[in-house]
C-alpha cells in the first residue's frame, strides 16, 4: 500500500487529507500516481497540476518522476510562500 497525503489548499480542494492505495501499474511512479489521481475529477486534476506543486516521497521533496515502492508515503502540497 501507498499512503498519499494532501496538505493545505490541495486538501481543501480534493476534500481528502489522506488515501491508501495499492501499488500497481497506475501507482508505480510518482507521475503515474499523480495522473491516476487526476482522473478522479476536475477538482483533483486542477489541484494536482497546479504550477509549482511540491511533491515528496518519504518526507523528501523530489523533482521529476520517481519510482514508488510498497509502503512509501507520498505527499502533495502547494509551494510555501513567506514574506
Amino acid at each position: 500500500m501507498l499512503r498519499v497525503r494532501f496538505f493545505a489548499r490541495i486538501r481543501e480542494v480534493v476534500g481528502e487529507s489522506q488515501l491508501e492505495l495499492p501499488l500497481s501499474a497506475e501507482t508505480a511512479t510518482l507521475d503515474a500516481l499523480q495522473a491516476s489521481l487526476g482522473t478522479r475529477g476536475e477538482a483533483w486534476r486542477g489541484a494536482l497540476t497546479e504550477a509549482n506543486l511540491v511533491r515528496a516521497v518519504n518526507h523528501q521533496v523530489v523533482h521529476g518522476n520517481t519510482p514508488l515502492a510498497e509502503g512509501d508515503e507520498v505527499a502533495f502540497y502547494p509551494p510555501v510562500t513567506g514574506g
